[in-house]
């Protein structure tokens, strides 16, 4: 959590000096496993660690300081003792970015986020001096990881933003503090931790009131009704289907990649991708407006997109000896889901098997989205669906699947009855770790 309270340990004059320190280093380390020589080691603590016991191996493994708050660490004169890492961590981010020229781009949404950046950060990337956050340093550990990777060089940075309680979205506005802001879309993610839909809705555009509030720039997809009716009121650069928005784009064919036209300007082109998901339309037409508002070219926004190839388990199409995959098992919500589902049932061909995850976080109305995919699932009428996950086995009531407690327990059948010559789908919530069975097909 970010605190700017006057009680804090760690005073401004405390913060200056680690600053100084952290402009002579190599950069920020919070793990002694991936530490970089010269770099300013972080203790931060979580449930099940306590970085201040790795302080001295840290330091004995070329950290050129550290930062803790256990004061028996204070014997040692490259040690600065906080009352809080993590606020210190954050403190020291918001000070380097009053000091950085970088234009920041902060991207949330329920679905979409990273892939988003990524096409951004490749969009942008072929012009300028870009970053943008690595995996999903997406919290409030890695935005501001993110920020102080910013260099005195650097022009953009994307910036991705994720929450799952109130207030979280406003917490990393305020440490990255961008200049522009887009909502990839809102539904049903983290219900667990918002109570319901209005509650996603309301975390989600604390994006959009700090831009407001801010004077700053959105980019909005204006074919999703919510997101056109939440930012009407605020500066903005719309996309989308309608020939009155500022880029006009739609989608052309996807069989099974997706080809995406678009105008702007005097711009017109055709972007063959290697995307699939007709979902991901939105996420494409996101990065070519933030490309064509920055002035690039269409020739560089074509080669930056249709070179982008998805990885790390988000819609990938994956061709094995023996079947036809798509790979999305990083994250799922019932809006996800769905659309896995539906855009896997229009390329399918003859011999087509769901392998399905639970879907985390839902909360109270958990039980009630997992039978609403196992009733678009029965409509329509796969040739094998596995489910995994307790949480689909609560509202499952059939015998025409087959359903295991867990990945190991699907990989154990799979081994002994491998499906072949099939188009598979497989999508999850991380937590479930379908990516186990992969090496099955």
């Amino acid at each position: 959590m970010l605190t700017t309270d006057s009680s804090y340990i760690c005073s401004m004059n405390t913060i200056e000096t680690i600053y100084k320190h952290f402009l002579q280093s190599t950069g920020i380390s919070t793990d002694t496993r991936q530490l970089k020589p010269g770099s300013i080691f972080f203790a931060l603590k979580g449930p099940n660690h306590n970085a201040n016991l790795w302080v001295e191996k840290a330091l004995e493994g070329g950290a050129a300081f550290a930062v803790a708050d256990d004061p028996l660490l204070a014997k040692d004169q490259r040690v600065f003792i906080v009352e809080d890492t993590l606020k210190t961590l954050q403190q020291l981010a918001i000070l380097h970015r009053s000091k950085m020229s970088a234009k920041i781009i902060g991207i949330t949404g329920s679905n979409g986020k990273t892939t988003t950046k990524e096409l951004v950060f490749n969009v942008l990337s072929s012009v300028f001096n870009t970053i943008a956050t690595e995996g999903n340093l997406n919290n409030h550990i890695g935005v501001p990881l993110t920020i102080l990777r910013i260099k005195p060089e650097t022009e953009m940075a994307v910036i991705e933003m994720g929450a799952n309680h109130m207030g979280e979205i406003m917490q990393l506005c305020k440490i990255a503090q961008p200049d522009y802001g887009l909502i990839t879309n809102i539904g049903k993610a983290h219900i667990e931790g918002f109570g319901n839909l209005t509650g996603v809705i309301n975390a989600k555009s604390e994006l959009y009131s700090w831009i407001d509030d801010h004077g700053k720039l959105l980019f909005v997809n204006a074919d999703n009704e919510l997101l056109n009716r939440l930012s009407v009121n605020i500066s903005r650069f719309t996309y989308g289907e309608a020939l009155h928005n500022n880029l006009y784009g739609e989608l052309v064919a996807d069989q099974p990649y997706l080809h995406i036209a678009y105008e702007y300007q005097d711009q017109q082109a055709v972007i063959a991708t290697r995307i699939i998901g007709a979902y991901n339309t939105e996420n494409i037409l996101a990065a070519i407006s933030i490309g064509c508002y920055f002035g690039i070219k269409a020739d560089k926004i074509v080669s930056a997109i249709s070179s982008y190839i998805p990885s790390n388990s988000r819609s990938q199409l994956i061709e094995t000896k023996t079947n036809k995959v798509i790979m999305d098992a990083y994250n799922a919500n019932p809006v996800s889901m769905a659309a896995a589902i539906n855009n896997f049932d229009r390329m399918r061909g003859a011999k087509a098997v769901v392998i399905i995850g639970d879907m985390l976080e839902l909360g109270d109305s958990s039980d009630t989205e997992h039978a609403e995919i196992l009733k678009l699932l029965t409509d329509l009428d796969f040739n094998q669906v596995f489910l995994v996950g307790p949480l689909f086995e609560r509202v499952y009531a059939g015998d025409d699947w087959l359903h295991f407690n867990d990945a190991d327990g699907l990989f154990n059948y799979l081994k002994k009855k491998p499906i072949r010559n099939s188009d598979v789908l497989i999508k999850a919530s991380r937590g479930i770790k379908l990516e186990k069975v992969l090496p099955l097909l």
